[in-house]
């Protein structure tokens, strides 16, 4: 089996959607569809975005689900649904207090027209994880399960230069797992 690394599965910046800090969430899914139009044969389409500020250093990350919150912004009064849960607060109690913040007191088209104002950074979730370019693809592996994580930021000398995706990651394993030439 050839011994292939990081940079060999990624896609470096200039392959993925890329908005800055300020831009709103229109002009982020514009983005994305552009990306999405670019993606090579054979890969996975992109399912984010990401985020970078004034001087170009990547700073977050708007995925598909971090899209979809932005369509209930009082979801953020709650702070970590899951967290509340693990704390044993029951699911009737949060579904008490979802109903007593009225989500959805206009309609989704109103919502879904005033969420095309919002900043990607009022909703992305900041970039946490990573992994340099020259890391082997079982430390990937063992990053994206124990971070639960749908991608990682590939570094150069401490650098940004790409995103590895766990469906990217997933592909390349299962094609070893088949005993297919990776």
């Amino acid at each position: 089996m050839e011994r292939k690394v990081v940079k060999d599965l990624m896609l470096s910046l200039e392959e993925y959607a890329v908005v800055p800090e300020d831009a709103t969430l229109q002009e982020a899914l514009e983005v994305l569809d552009e990306a999405q139009r670019r993606v090579p044969p054979g890969r996975q389409p992109h399912r984010a975005v990401l985020v970078i500020d004034k001087r170009g250093k990547v700073v977050g990350k708007v995925g598909h689900l971090a899209f979809l919150k932005a369509l209930e912004p009082k979801y953020m009064f709650l702070g970590n649904v899951e967290a509340l849960s693990r704390a044993g607060l029951s699911e009737e109690f949060i579904q008490s207090m979802m109903e007593n913040l009225r989500f959805w007191k206009r309609s989704l088209e109103e919502t879904c027209s005033a969420a095309r104002r919002l900043k990607v950074k009022d909703i992305m979730h900041p970039a946490e994880h990573s992994i340099d370019e020259n890391g082997t693809l079982a430390e990937a592996l063992h990053k994206f399960i124990i971070w639960q994580t749908l991608s990682l930021l590939v570094t150069r000398r401490g650098e940004v230069v790409g995103i590895l995706r766990l469906s990217d990651l997933f592909d390349e394993m299962a094609r070893y797992i088949r005993g297919l030439k990776a």
